[in-house]
């Protein structure tokens, strides 16, 4: 089982918002705020993991804390790009 997982917010300069850039299939999030972006990445990642990520008998055999990676959550270095 793949022990990380990485999730990079990047700004987007044109649509002026933050768009997700992971390994996590099916995570796509895009908002202005980098605050809801990492509540949405904490609500819906972990059911994306187990969801696309996890096989039936992974999923029957182990408990849920060993079946999620660490989430590598990495936030810009500054708040937004110079517009």
């Amino acid at each position: 089982m793949k022990r990380t997982v990485r999730v990079k917010a990047v700004w987007d300069v044109d649509a002026k918002v933050f768009y997700s850039q992971s390994d996590i299939q099916g995570l796509h999030i895009e908002t202005a705020d980098l605050d809801e972006f990492e509540e949405i990445l904490m609500d819906v990642a972990p059911e994306l993991i187990i969801a696309n990520h996890r096989t039936a008998p992974e999923i029957a055999e182990h408990s849920f804390k060993d079946l999620m990676p660490a989430i590598l959550w990495q936030r810009p270095e500054t708040e937004k790009a110079v517009v």
